[in-house]
């Protein structure tokens, strides 16, 4: 049977008025977790010393008595799976004999009889199986409630010792208290508990300086915080149909911790650096392929091999749902990296010829010379890499509740900017901020429009999420701009940026107003539109690139993708 540990306190937390009632529960629980030990029933067992005799020089060994806890007898459910079989058995008899009781009045009764007597002696195999592990559950109940009692005094004493106003900081130093009792329960052995509770406060101490460096950034990037917390409250709303109000603030209550990475930097860096691996063992397999294969011809179509490293961390988090560790993930970086990268070798066989001269004499001592051609197999190679990007693969191998978690996660890089700072994400989600624009106030006396910027406007700042269609799992180009107008007025589903584009009526550029669709090409490598926003005047137009933000259609870059603006129904 698990113990908790038996917290020892100083004599300045015993004088200490704050600490006299969480002192005082402690001490309560201690001494019902003892009681509820002692009653659990003990065997005596025999153990063997064997030690050397400086006298005799010969190894002795001595018998010792000691008294143990009896192991807890299996519970129910293990006799339910042990008995399975015969419990079929069983039944299938009683199903044959219920087919001929309507024939015979004798097996109507001996059966029922028979039922009864089974029905006994289960209740009574019940009813001694109860009573044997009924110590074992006080001690149980007991054991947990000594840990209520020893997480409450330490927080208590970790309030006392780093106080601080700021909830977040709160909330993270509760769980590394939490965090830390586990670690002593599970090295009680090694160490005394007046030492584990030593740690546990230093812990909560170290925590707290931790968190109010946290609080200070949140503060300093509350914009994408604010995302982060919107997104969480869309997914809560959408996966658990919350009711209640004060549910609801808990779980936004805890939004900036969901948003950050929960593994150890060890770990994901690790991760990073084996993902990085992979990708140059990829690259020099192509580097060396003529002079690791023997074809006649090669040509090579190869994408770049590269990855941002807060969209790998941020998915592995989402699959994983919470922390990982390196060797628990191992599969998933190989997946990850097979989804990313498809290579394809295809080989062609053609059929050539080669000129050949037999030179031959005949009987007469003359020299002929026959010219003739010589088929041959001439193989073709072509390899060809895609970079399918790893940031589109989430949407196609995650569920709504993950895809929303990985949005959280690239909204705020996982507060760990630090982690990776030369990821191109930096420079986007943390050193800068989305473009924002004032519509002139006369556009917004269409109505139509207005509602258009009232629901656009909601979601600047939104990460880019490949395939993403709502504010749970944030959007793509397409995806935004379908749940904007579908909230506006308009009932057209989900559609792709040629969907859309196919769906409007063109619309010169003299004739453009605020509420018109923008269609772009080009801006990736796929056929037809690629990119959709919706235009809002004046040159400028409200999308998903990445953040959510205004745009101005001037630029050279979207004047050289340019296609064409489309009116909606």
């Amino acid at each position: 049977m698990k113990r908790e540990p038996r917290l020892q306190f100083s004599d300045a937390d015993l004088a200490e008025p704050k600490l006299e009632k969480p002192i005082k529960r402690v001490k309560k629980a201690e001494a019902k977790a003892d009681k509820a030990q002692a009653k659990i029933p003990k065997k005596t067992v025999v153990k063997r010393e064997r030690g050397f005799d400086p006298a005799t020089g010969k190894v002795k060994t001595q018998l010792r008595f000691e008294e143990v806890d009896k192991k807890k007898p299996p519970s129910k459910l293990t006799h339910a799976v042990r008995d399975a079989p015969a419990n079929f058995v069983l039944s299938q008899v009683h199903r044959e004999v219920r087919q001929s009781e309507d024939d015979n009045v004798g097996v109507e009764a001996a059966h029922k009889v028979e039922q009864a007597v089974e029905s006994g002696g289960r209740l009574v195999q019940s009813a001694h199986r109860a009573h044997q592990l009924k110590p074992y559950r006080a001690a149980i109940r007991a054991e947990k409630k000594l840990e209520r009692a020893n997480l409450d005094a330490l927080q208590k004493k970790a309030e006392i010792d780093s106080p601080t106003s700021n909830p977040v900081s709160k909330w993270q130093q509760k769980q590394a208290i939490k965090k830390q009792y586990a670690a002593a329960k599970h090295n009680q052995a090694a160490q005394t508990t007046a030492k584990a509770a030593e740690n546990t406060a230093k812990a909560a101490k170290k925590a707290a300086e931790k968190a109010e460096k946290a609080g200070k950034y949140v503060w300093e990037h509350r914009r994408g915080f604010a995302i982060a917390a919107a997104i969480l409250l869309m997914l809560a709303f959408l996966l658990n149909g919350l009711s209640s109000c004060s549910v609801i603030m808990d779980g936004v209550g805890s939004g900036i911790a969901a948003s950050t990475y929960p593994s150890q930097d060890t770990d994901m860096l690790g991760a990073e650096a084996q993902y990085c691996e992979m990708e140059a063992e990829l690259q020099r397999y192509l580097d060396t392929y003529e002079s690791t294969h023997d074809y006649d011809e090669y040509h090579f179509d190869l994408d770049t091999i590269e990855h941002d490293p807060y969209v790998l961390i941020s998915m592995i988090t989402a699959l994983h749902q919470g922390e990982w560790t390196l060797d628990e993930v191992q599969g998933t970086l190989q997946m990850l990296f097979d989804r990313q990268y498809i290579l394809t070798e295809d080989v062609v066989v053609e059929t050539r010829y080669r000129t050949e001269t037999d030179t031959w004499t005949d009987a007469d001592g003359n020299t002929h010379t026959d010219t003739y051609q010589v088929p041959y197999d001439y193989y073709i190679c072509t390899v060809t890499l895609e970079n399918f990007n790893l940031s589109h693969v989430p949407v196609y191998i995650m569920s709504e509740e993950q895809l929303g978690m990985y949005a959280t996660y690239m909204a705020t890089l996982g507060n760990r900017p630090d982690l990776f700072p030369g990821s191109g994400y930096i420079g986007k989600y943390v050193e800068g901020s989305y473009t924002d624009y004032d519509i002139p106030p006369e556009a917004l006396d269409d109505e139509v429009f207005a509602a258009i910027i009232k629901e656009a406007e909601k979601y600047l700042g939104y990460p880019y999420v490949w395939g993403g269609s709502s504010p749970s799992t944030s959007f793509d180009c397409s995806g935004f701009v379908s749940w904007v107008i579908n909230h506006s007025g308009w009932d057209v589903g989900r559609l792709g940026a040629q969907g859309l584009c196919n769906i409007c009526t063109p619309v010169s550029s003299a004739n453009v107003k605020p509420g018109d669709l923008v269609f772009f090409t080009g801006t990736y490598d796929t056929p037809g539109v690629s990119h959709v926003g919706i235009y809002v005047g004046n040159n400028m137009m409200i999308h998903c690139g990445d953040p959510i933000s205004y745009a101005n259609l001037n630029s050279s870059y979207w004047q050289s993708h340019f296609y064409r603006y489309g009116r909606l129904p």
